[in-house]
């Protein structure tokens, strides 16, 4: 029974130095053992106590949560797909937090003051963004820095292709603002509070120290934070417009700008139409050797302008064939005029310059109907050209018909007359076109001046 007593004795001493030895110097904290690290190197036996720990949440107390502060540093921007809403950056996540069980003395282990340390025996977070989209494909870092205070400090790369509601309309010319949020995957706000290491202004001045800058993006001041339990972060980028304003802006407008000049060709020429036509061909045809550099996500104001571009060459070119169509009938045998239309080309046409009024009988001889109305008309012959002279009276008496000289002369001159209105007509709607396509190629250029310099 002695002897029995003896060893359950001798147990209970032998487990209580065990234990002493293991948690030696606990007070407030766990300081480790490290004499002798001056003479013979850091001793691995003397972590071994708080390794055995990584599998837990470093906490001497359940019920109070571990405060993890991050920061990050954007790298690069490295794609942006505007159909699939998705943004794929580059950065380095920065985490720092307090370890009560990897603690020591700096004086008495050799001055040292910071060992970096496999992550393989410690305790890391399990931070993620919650916009992530798809696996992170970056390698895991496999070392720590531990301070001789317990503050570790780990840093790993993560390719992030995150969920961002990006609008095109104003492409190339747009702006995104796109969040960042890190969360805890496993622990709850009970057990884990996140906190921003760096205010927005510190981490956009690193960012723009390293993110590569020669790429489609750029990040803009306006790089901010939102303080909450779990820190979002707003990353504001813009694109470079120049890429886009070359190819496709530029050479809209050589082929705009040759259209505009084609109202300057004679409107009874062959080859006025023909030459819309093959103007027409060309800028579909540059829409489709463009399309891959244009968002197909949604409408963009520069698909509008395309759009727009598109449809005054259509017009033009059915202006065109309609005036041809004019002109065409005008020599044959000229309609009537419509009174509505007629009271309209009046009232659009200055008096001076405004088509003359129908002859009456009984007004001899082609002296009272003034000229003017076609001199302003380039390239359209005169309508005495497109109608025939109109026979002298001593030549229709030498022909044997004197009663029907007066007669005749009237036929002609309101036939004249009618040729005078429908030119007269052809040229407005020309000039009026024009003045649309000097507006439009106008408030194009002013637009894109405003949004290159906001």
């Amino acid at each position: 029974m002695v002897v029995w007593t003896r060893i359950v004795v001798e147990k209970m001493e032998r487990s209580g130095q065990t234990h002493e030895k293991n948690l030696r110097g606990r007070r407030d904290t766990f300081t480790i053992n490290c004499s002798g690290f001056d003479q013979h190197g850091v001793d691995p036996a003397a972590f071994q106590a708080a390794f055995a720990r990584r599998a837990f949440r470093p906490a001497t107390n359940v019920s109070i949560p571990i405060r993890v502060n991050i920061s990050f540093t954007l790298s690069a921007i490295m794609e942006v797909d505007a159909q699939l809403q998705l943004r794929t950056s580059f950065l380095w996540l920065n985490m720092i937090w307090y370890n009560p069980f990897i603690t020591w003395n700096p004086e008495e282990c050799g001055g040292i003051r910071k060992l970096g340390m496999a992550t393989k025996n410690l305790w890391l977070p399990d931070i993620f963004t919650e916009e992530l989209m798809d696996t992170d494909q970056t390698p895991p870092v496999l070392m720590a820095y531990v301070n001789s205070n317990g503050h570790i400090k780990y840093s790993k790369p993560m390719r992030v292709t995150s969920i961002c509601n990006l609008d095109i309309f104003y492409f190339p010319f747009d702006e995104q603002n796109c969040t960042l949020t890190f969360r805890s995957f496993i622990y709850t706000m009970e057990k884990m509070v996140l906190d921003m290491e760096q205010d927005a202004q510190e981490i956009l001045e690193t960012t723009k120290n390293i993110v590569w800058s020669k790429g489609e993006w750029e990040i803009l001041p306006a790089f901010s934070s939102i303080a909450s339990l779990s820190p979002p972060y707003q990353v504001a980028i813009r694109r470079r417009p120049t890429l886009y304003v070359i190819n496709l802006l530029v050479h809209s407008s050589f082929l705009f700008t040759i259209e505009a000049l084609s109202f300057y060709l004679p409107v009874e020429s062959k080859n006025h139409a023909s030459f819309k036509m093959t103007l027409l061909l060309g800028y579909n045809i540059f829409l489709l050797m463009m399309n891959d550099l244009l968002p197909s996500s949604s409408t963009s104001l520069i698909s509008v302008y395309f759009a727009l571009c598109l449809s005054l060459m259509v017009l033009s070119l059915l202006e065109t064939i309609f005036i041809s169509y004019l002109l065409h009938l005008a020599t044959t045998q000229p309609p009537p005029m419509p009174r509505w239309l007629h009271s309209l080309l009046l009232h659009c046409t200055s008096p001076r310059t405004c088509c003359p009024a129908v002859p009456q009988k009984g007004n001899t001889g082609l002296a009272h109907l003034p000229r003017e109305g076609c001199q302003h008309c380039p390239g359209v012959k005169e309508p005495m050209e497109l109608v025939g002279k109109v026979p002298h009276p001593r030549e229709t008496e030498l022909n044997g018909c004197p009663g029907s000289v007066r007669n005749q002369q009237e036929d002609e001159a309101q036939k004249l007359h009618l040729v005078r209105l429908w030119v007269r007509l052809s040229h407005m709607m020309d000039t009026l076109l024009f003045c649309l396509y000097l507006l439009f190629m106008a408030t194009s250029v002013v637009t894109v001046i405003i949004l290159w310099n906001t």
